[in-house]
């Protein structure tokens, strides 16, 4: 059995049961305790599992932290995965843009595409992208001002999402999960995921390998109806996206 094929067996084990003996698996998997062992290790560097005597606990999905606090994490693997995905979009196409940090990098890496349409909830995005280009059509969404992220979002949002059609919806979830699939922490940023990707030909999800195997509270898509990943997680990471349905996989480089 192959690593991400192993580690899956033990994910799909604990999400079923919520802890496993290191033991039990190496017997049922037919390997040694030390392969496991270094499995779980590896689980729990990715913040998949929780170590405890003598196997591993389930991992519980957790809130989203501080928008301010995100900002200043994972930055240069953000970066990598904006500048990447930008290369991804041509002149005189169009995107929706969700908000999150990586999005917003992504929109500060948009320069020398002229005719580009972006509609977006993200002022932080916005402003971004008119930092970098002057050319670009930017369409910024109305609706209630959320608290905690510079963004707009409910029922005036959503509805004017339905106005438009663009090739992509580029989003950046809480986590995606080849079982799982992609999932948001507040309900209301799920739906606008939804609402744009309704709306666009194809969608790109930006997501650093802290976001691979991570659930939280309100799903939005299998990973089936995803047209293009963009991570800096490495190859053995990302095969089981690929096997989930993921139609093209991009190494941030």
């Amino acid at each position: 059995m192959r690593l991400d094929e192993r580690q899956q067996h033990i994910l799909d084990l604990l999400g079923a049961v919520g802890r496993i003996e290191a033991d039990l698996v190496a017997a049922q998997l037919r390997v040694s305790r030390e392969t496991i062992r270094r499995d779980l290790m590896q689980l729990e560097k990715d913040g998949r599992v929780r170590r405890v005597h003598g196997g591993a606990v389930r991992v519980e999905p957790l809130g989203e932290k501080p928008f301010r606090t995100r900002k200043r994490v994972q930055i240069a693997a953000k970066r990598r995965i904006g500048a990447t995905a930008a290369t991804l979009l041509r002149a005189e196409q169009s995107c929706f843009i969700d908000a999150g940090t990586t999005t917003a990098a992504f929109a500060g890496a948009l320069a020398g595409l002229d005719g580009l349409l972006v509609v977006t909830n993200s002022i932080e995005v916005a402003v971004n992208l008119r930092a970098v280009s002057a050319n670009a059509d930017v369409i910024l969404l109305g609706g209630r001002m959320a608290i905690e992220v510079p963004a707009t979002h409910g029922e005036l949002t959503i509805s004017e999402i339905g106005r438009f059609r663009t090739d992509f919806a580029v989003l950046s979830p809480v986590g995606i999960d080849a079982l799982g699939g992609v999932t948001y922490h507040e309900f209301g940023e799920a739906e606008i995921a939804r609402m744009m990707m309704k709306n666009a030909a194809a969608t790109m999800l930006l997501a650093d390998h802290t976001k691979l195997g991570r659930i939280s509270r309100a799903t939005v898509c299998g990973c089936g109806e995803l047209d293009i990943l963009v991570t800096d997680a490495t190859a053995d990471k990302t095969e089981a996206f690929r096997a989930a349905g993921v139609k093209r996989i991009v190494r941030a480089h």
